[in-house]
């Protein structure tokens, strides 16, 4: 016998579409299923300027194909240079709704992020008077500190003194990986969100090791022991409206992933839908899932739910590609290493 769910059509509040080639292909996995979505600005050069934003966001409408609906919801990339000025106007205009912070070298195209975040604090007074919403990557990058213990650091030594000296800021903690982030969240009950991955959801430290390391299911920050992705998980299915879906999906070429320093990122665009149900469906909380994937994001964001639908119909093994062909070459789409079960239609 089938099991069916409708939902609210959902969003995805952290992106990685790139641009050119790369975004012609991957932004069609994306919008089939989502809304809208907050769309990361580490390109190369970096998206720092509400004019950069804006010819980025007319690109990402170009490249959507004809029949689809799909709203990116543009950010800014906060560099230390970032004028507070620039980036109200781009909010009050509507055209970004959230600022990224990368500390310099945490993960892809970070190497204009911040190193003294005393040069950033203009920036972020001005962002906490306007309400417009921080976007951390939440990890110390020191190379004395562990990268298993690099979000846990991030959090003692960075964000929260960002938060007390920045009264009123409202933060979302993008893909948290620990006990410690969920943790955090729990414990701050103004101001603070958190987006969770799909794959953080399905993978540990083990799934990249064990047997051999496996390239496509290297990340940052990168999956950490079971019992923080148990934590995740329950954060996650709890109906705590803090947490939301951020998938953090981000394609990459095969050579690029598969070589001598493989680059960090889990494409999981085309089947996060499919997978989330199984999760949510494991752990008894299907009648959360549209809280996570649909209203907890907009509800932090200030902004509505969709008017649209997505269901969800538990059958036959669902077959998705196993790559995505684009014109800078085949994009592996993230295998969970089990069948999936859940379709989905609009």
């Amino acid at each position: 016998m089938s099991q069916s769910l409708t939902i609210r059509r959902p969003d995805d509040w952290h992106l990685h579409l790139r641009d050119g080639a790369m975004l012609q292909a991957v932004l069609p996995e994306t919008a089939r299923h989502f809304a809208r979505a907050i769309i990361m600005p580490n390109l190369v050069p970096p998206v720092v300027t509400g004019t950069q934003a804006a010819a980025y966001h007319d690109r990402i409408l170009d490249a959507l194909p004809e029949g689809m609906a799909f709203e990116p919801l543009m950010t800014l990339y906060l560099t230390e240079d970032t004028d507070p000025e620039d980036v109200a106007a781009a909010h009050a205009s509507g055209l970004i709704k959230a600022v990224k912070l990368y500390p310099a070298g945490a993960t892809t195209n970070s190497a204009s992020g911040v190193r003294d975040f005393d040069k950033v604090r203009p920036a972020l007074e001005r962002m906490a008077e306007i309400g417009l919403p921080l976007c951390v990557h939440g990890e110390v990058t020191d190379a004395e500190v562990d990268i298993f213990d690099r979000e846990a650091q991030f959090i003692d030594r960075v964000l929260d003194p960002i938060r007390r000296a920045t009264p009123g800021l409202r933060v979302v903690m993008e893909h948290i990986t620990t006990a410690n982030g969920v943790d955090y969240v729990k414990d701050n009950a103004r101001d603070l969100g958190a987006t969770i991955t799909t794959h953080h959801l399905i993978i540990n430290r083990n799934h990249i090791l064990v047997g051999g390391i496996k390239p496509h299911y290297y990340c940052l920050p990168v999956a950490k022991r079971e019992e923080h992705r148990l934590a995740l998980r329950a954060a996650a299915t709890s109906g705590d409206a803090r947490f939301f879906l951020g998938t953090d999906s981000a394609p990459h070429t095969d050579p690029l992933k598969e070589s001598a320093c493989g680059c960090a990122g889990c494409f999981t665009a085309t089947n996060t839908m499919s997978l989330l149900a199984h999760v949510f469906e494991e752990m008894g909380a299907l009648d959360e899932l549209e809280g996570f994937v649909s209203l907890n994001g907009p509800a932090f964001y200030g902004l509505p739910v969709n008017e649209g639908s997505l269901t969800l119909t538990k059958g036959d093994p669902v077959t998705y590609p196993d790559k995505i062909d684009t014109g800078d070459g085949p994009v592996t789409v993230f295998d969970p290493g089990f069948e999936i079960h859940w379709h989905v239609s609009s």
